[in-house]
């Protein structure tokens, strides 16, 4: 029975805040009344400096501040500025452009490409897969449209990459329903910094295929590549599109693309949804029915964003002034990567297999009961299932290793 007054509960479990920006709030309240350098926050997934200030690009903020009036004030078309849906396509798949029938629809960043696939290309009460470790959005997103998630085993026992859990289940979500939407989160996966090998792309391909020789079945494989600018070498990370050309025509790929990681505009709300299909009628409907969404939800996508990457893509020397200055953050990154990792090992606590990106996860029982003991030292973190993700990308390495080696006391003062 709904506890709920004059709402409409609608098949949702409606908690109230969301776990991510809660426990931020704690940090932020705790940092408030003990000061700053009593806290180390690592939840929220935004790039900061070693002092805990938001890393902005300084050639972004160039860029739009020489925008003029029209280009911040005026209404983008419901799909998108013609030149960014344009240049999305440089921006995202870089020299690894696959072959096939490519379209661009403007979304509110990656969250906006993840609910229109979901809405477009499932039915009410329909499973959506993904891995057990996941970005918790990915389920009020599917519950907020009446979609149920569920979860295939990432890893197997070796740490490598369960190709055969996410094969089992996809047969199993198929012998019940016609279609299935997957949400597939690489490089750089969020939260625990996974990134696919070569091999296993091929697999995921081969895969693929061997689940489309049901012509009946209709398979949307949505890859949310959120990350992607900061998941090592920018090249090195696209190299596994063009593994993507020629799927049959009853498998549709879909890139999640986001602004708010790779060019630090996380609040401008903006980013894309790139379909990728062997057949054109399909890519054609793509571009139709996620226009429709657009209208139907928030209509416009947020225009001076969009001007602000036509205009980096236009301009050479702008361009590698933004990759240069990227890449310097994401050195840092890798250098806060590498002494948590350092100081896990040598305390003795496990993580998921990590490559690059914002996150680690932390492996553990009683999660939720470690998180707080940790608070009690004024660090917070997201426990998530059987794990705790630590947001790397907001703390320096030194209060990576300080983290790592509290995780691991406070590990085994709750579970022995």
């Amino acid at each position: 029975m709904s506890n709920f007054i004059m709402a409409e509960q609608n098949s949702r479990v409606i908690s109230g805040d969301d776990k991510i920006f809660g426990i931020n709030k704690l940090a932020q309240d705790m940092a408030a009344k003990e000061g700053k350098d009593k806290v180390i926050n690592a939840t929220i997934g935004s790039l900061l400096d070693d002092d805990g200030n938001l890393i902005v690009l300084s050639s972004i903020v160039d860029v739009l501040h020489d925008l003029a009036p029209v280009d911040y004030a005026d209404y983008a078309p419901i799909a998108g500025v013609p030149a960014f849906l344009d240049k999305v396509k440089t921006a995202a798949f870089g020299p690894y452009v696959p072959e096939g029938y490519i379209e661009v629809i403007a979304t509110p960043g990656g969250t906006g490409a993840i609910r229109n696939t979901i809405q477009n290309y499932s039915r009410r009460g329909d499973q959506v897969l993904t891995s057990d470790w996941y970005w918790s959005p990915y389920k009020t997103i599917s519950e907020e449209i009446e979609r149920n998630l569920t979860t295939y085993s990432m890893f197997d026992d070796n740490g490598g990459f369960n190709v055969a859990s996410l094969d089992e289940k996809m047969s199993e979500i198929l012998e019940a329903q016609p279609g299935l939407v997957v949400l597939f989160n690489a490089p750089a996966h969020n939260p625990t910094g996974f990134s696919p090998s070569s091999d296993d792309w091929d697999k995921i391909v081969a895969l693929l295929k061997s689940k489309a020789k049901d012509p009946a079945k209709k398979i949307i494989f949505f890859i949310d590549i959120a990350y992607i600018d900061f998941a090592g070498n920018t090249e090195k990370s696209r190299a596994f599109m063009p593994k993507l050309s020629g799927l049959p025509e009853n498998v549709l790929v879909i890139f999640g693309f986001s602004m708010s990681k790779g060019y630090t505009v996380y609040g401008m709300r903006s980013g894309a949804m790139i379909c990728l299909s062997s057949s054109k009628a399909v890519a054609d409907e793509f571009k139709m029915v996620c226009m429709f969404s657009n209208r139907g939800t928030w209509s416009n996508g947020t225009r001076p964003a969009m001007v602000a990457l036509v205009k980096i893509f236009n301009d050479p020397v702008l361009l590698e002034k933004v990759s240069a200055e990227r890449a310097g953050y994401s050195a840092m990154l890798a250098e806060r990567g590498a002494a948590f990792v350092s100081a896990a090992t040598q305390s003795g606590i496990t993580t998921c297999p990590y490559d690059s990106g914002f996150f680690i996860t932390v492996l553990c029982e009683n999660a939720e009961a470690v998180g707080k003991e940790l608070q009690k030292d004024g660090i917070f973190t997201v426990p998530i299932g059987k794990g705790i993700r630590v947001a790397i990308s907001a703390i320096s390495a030194e209060a990576s290793k300080k983290v790592a080696v509290s995780m691991a006391a406070a590990i085994k003062k709750v579970n022995g």
